[in-house]
């Protein structure tokens, strides 16, 4: 997107001193108690001249008092507030999205009127990493997983430092105004911010107002940026000191010597501005600025034009450019030349002033004075001339030059506080559209408190990704992706991050057995289930708190329709007349066991069987029939009471010997173990974690689909977290029920896609062409990452000389190696 800038040029102030400025000025000492009555005359010291009062540290930062709602005095009669806004994603976001929110950009800056300063303001600050370290800080536990634990501790720590974390970016909004009093200050600031954050929550952004001790705070870090030291305030300290707000925040000393650098404590610093010589930018350049690794404020002040003076301003203009034009032709006319023969420059002016003033009348345009600061700040002057080596050449990149503000190097420092008081006396007039290309937003990051778990880089800023999936409204998750691209490497390295970092039980359905490995060096318990296999799950096993009523039937009696469906494989579902017959059969067959619940009372598919035997009906006849052969038959595996343990925390369930036939009914089984635990843990308030492979063979049966369906919906009040991972796209979105899949899913994993799925995907998803990009041919451990309305572009790279990763892997040649290592 690019945008016509406004042909004036920068207004400089009339008088510049050519004089060196050089002044040093530190901190005001703590006050010390004076004595009073009659020893005060003998000990008073003689007060300080007007000028060393002035000359201090204090004086210096141009603001008159901060209060505790957030409201600063700035000067003597102007009052300003600030708002955070965080990022969303437009450089990723479709084209149209971005016309969208481009326009509503656009009105959002309509709406500050020339009574209203506002300055955006982003900030790029290096944080103390020790914060960042306690949100992936993994302890040993001194248990028999400790060698694999700390290893993958150690494999974060290492993706944490390639990231650009320990950089942090900010970005807010502040704006001022002019009144006599606080009083009469206050209920017009808050009228601004109310509609400052609707205007934010119009476009998609999550905004909140800062109070005193915030603001405070990034004065503090402006001052502060190369030290340690944490911002240690409140306003019950000033009362108890006598010291003032600016003592909290102030640097040691300021030094203003040279005219195009300053020094504030021991950090070096460079304020310059930026000139505007491109007539268009594109909707890039600030995110460009931005997306330097180093440390950096942008400031860009912007003052509204009335709209009739703006209007009577390049009237004005035009009058002038056709007086000179006048000239022009009379002056040709007088040397025998052609009179429309006039200076290049004249008609390109005039031509654009007469499109601003067509602008400004009918279309939805005002005029702004804008100001674009940059501060560069480095611990040596050699680093900070580096910095701001840099910062020009991407200025230079866009056509426009960053010019030291000489001998206004105080002012620019003060300008860049976010006090919306601009002390710079340089501005470009700018039209709507031309201020609106300093979009100021780029992509969304992700990284989150708590039980966050590790999703790879952010391929945009290198920044690692942390979420927490228990915090979106719906927590289930899928994982797409095309073998190879890591699809199960991802999903174990999950499994890994749950079990090291949370208390939740997972579990496993693993139709390929790539899943025990891993499971096993986590001390897991692998139930291979198999014809002749010794494992025996009961698919009739039930708990009395199974469903949300008293009666633990209601939900078991979908679950053994859909199993009887996918046994007598009726496509269009079973008939009535059959449903109700299995529905009269399960209370006599449960009654033994809902009697006196003990473990040896829990019916079997046989029990069922003999009931239905029992039945009259010719539907109950030909629902036993097909049971017979998993009841008395050669695929009985099924009709066995359970006897493995199922209380472990991490259970796998490895049904890749069951072939063909049984497959999807050791699923549906499998799913149904899932529901019991669940039900166990809810009482505990345990969360319980269910990864299925091969997703989309539960959903190709009208039955056990919908049964899949219905755990995705109620799993997240029961404390389930469900997780689909699938790589064939197109058989999971042949599911009727599908659309009810992602609609409960705020969580997709989304690596590298053929080319028919990904157009699917993308309208499914409504993914733009660049954010499809990242899942077009993309290596293995890259794509997308859906966390409810964010997207943000990923890349895992995994160290492959890590034990974990052998257990994690799931390349033939690789796992092979696993197995020798086993029996070695």
């Amino acid at each position: 997107m690019k945008s016509k800038t406004c042909m004036s040029g920068n207004w400089k102030p009339q008088h510049r001193s050519r004089r060196k400025e050089a002044s040093l000025v530190k901190s005001e000492p703590k006050k010390k108690p004076q004595p009073s009555g009659f020893f005060q005359k003998f000990f008073r010291k003689p007060e300080k001249s007007q000028k060393e009062q002035r000359l201090t540290v204090q004086r210096s930062i141009p603001y008159l008092e901060m209060g505790r709602d957030g409201i600063c005095r700035v000067e003597e009669h102007l009052y300003s507030k600030t708002v955070r806004f965080y990022d969303i994603n437009y450089q990723l976001a479709q084209n149209e999205d971005k016309n969208t929110i481009f326009e509503s950009w656009c009105d959002f800056l309509n709406y500050f009127d020339a009574s209203i300063r506002f300055q955006l303001s982003f900030i790029n600050h290096k944080s103390d990493m020790s914060e960042y370290n306690k949100v992936i800080q993994i302890e040993p536990q001194h248990d028999a997983f400790d060698d694999v634990r700390m290893e993958y501790a150690q494999m974060l720590k290492q993706q944490l430092a390639k990231g650009n974390n320990g950089l942090v970016r900010t970005k807010y909004i502040t704006f001022s105004i002019e009144a006599k009093s606080v009083r009469e200050a206050k209920p017009r600031l808050e009228r601004i911010e109310t509609d400052i954050l609707n205007n934010f929550k119009v476009l998609g952004v999550k905004a909140y107002p800062l109070n005193g001790v915030e603001r405070l705070q990034i004065m503090y870090e402006t001052f502060h940026q190369e030290e340690q030291q944490k911002f240690d305030f409140s306003y019950d300290r000033i009362l108890q000191s006598g010291m003032t707000t600016k003592d909290f925040i102030a640097p040691t000393s300021f030094l203003f010597k040279s005219g195009k650098d300053f020094m504030m404590g021991d950090t070096y610093g460079a304020a310059s501005y930026l000139n505007i010589l491109a007539p268009e930018l594109t909707d890039k350049v600030l995110a460009e600025f931005l997306d330097m690794d180093k440390n950096l404020v942008v400031s860009i002040h912007v003052q509204s034009v009335d709209q009739l003076k703006a209007i009577k301003l390049i009237k004005g203009k035009i009058t002038d450019l056709d007086r000179m034009k006048i000239e022009e032709q009379k002056k040709a006319v007088r040397s025998g030349y052609d009179m429309e023969i006039i200076p290049s420059d004249l008609a390109t002016y005039g031509g654009e002033a007469k499109k601003i003033l067509d602008d400004l009348q009918s279309r939805n345009e005002r005029m702004f004075l804008v100001t674009v600061l940059f501060l560069n700040t480095a611990k040596t002057k050699q680093e900070l001339d580096s910095a701001v080596f840099q910062t020009a050449g991407i200025a230079q990149k866009f056509n426009c030059t960053l010019n030291r503000l000489d001998y206004l190097q105080e002012q620019g420092l003060m300008s860049s506080l976010p006090l919306a008081n601009n002390l710079v006396p340089i501005k470009r007039a700018l039209t709507t559209t031309s201020t609106a290309i300093f979009v100021p937003f780029t992509t969304q990051e992700l990284f989150m408190e708590g039980d966050s778990l590790y999703y790879g880089l952010n391929a945009v800023s290198n920044n690692m990704i942390m979420a927490d999936r228990k915090q979106l409204k719906n927590p289930n998750g899928l994982i797409l992706g095309t073998p190879g691209s890591g699809k199960s490497f991802s999903a174990k390295r999950e499994i890994t991050n749950v079990f090291f970092t949370t208390t939740d039980d997972i579990i496993v359905a693993d139709p390929e057995g790539e899943y025990y490995p891993l499971v096993e060096a986590l001390g897991g318990q692998v139930i291979h289930i198999s014809s002749t296999s010794k494992d025996y799950i009961n698919p009739m096993d039930i708990n009395l708190n199974y469903a949300d009523d008293d009666n633990p039937l209601g939900m078991k009696s979908d679950f053994i329709l859909s199993l009887c469906e996918l046994i007598m494989g009726a496509r269009d579902g079973m008939e009535p007349e059959e449903k109700s017959v299995i529905d009269r059969c399960l209370p006599l067959v449960y009654q033994k066991y809902l009697n006196d619940p003990k473990p040896e009372n829990m019916p079997t598919l046989g029990d069922l069987y003999d009931c239905l035997r029992e039945q009259k009906e010719r539907q109950a006849q030909r629902i036993a029939t097909a049971l017979e052969i998993y009841v008395n038959g050669s695929l009985r595996v099924f009709n066995h009471q359970t006897n493995v343990e199922l209380d472990n925390r991490i259970i796998c369930f490895d049904i890749k010997e069951l072939g063909k036939q049984l497959k999807k009914l050791g699923m549906l089984i499998v799913q149904d173990q899932v529901w019991n635990r669940v039900t166990i843990n809810r009482n505990s308030k345990k969360n319980t974690r269910y990864y299925i492979d091969e997703f989309h063979l539960l959903l190709k049966e009208e039955q056990t689909a919908a049964y899949s369906v219905e755990i995705w919906k109620r799993f997240r009040k029961w404390g389930g977290v469900p997780t689909g991972i699938t790589q064939n796209i197109k058989d999971l979105l042949a599911s009727r029920e599908i659309e009810n899949i992602f609609e409960n899913s705020d969580f997709i994993y989304m690596l590298n896609q053929a080319s028919g799925d990904r157009q699917i995907l993308a309208k499914q998803l409504n993914i733009s062409p660049f954010q499809l990009s990242y899942v077009t041919n993309s290596n293995e451990g890259e794509g997308l990452l859906f966390y409810g309305n964010t997207i943000i572009p990923f890349k895992d790279k995994f160290d492959t000389s890590l034990k974990l990763y052998s257990l994690m892997t799931t390349k033939p040649n690789e796992m092979g190696k696993y197995k020798e290592k086993k029996e070695a």
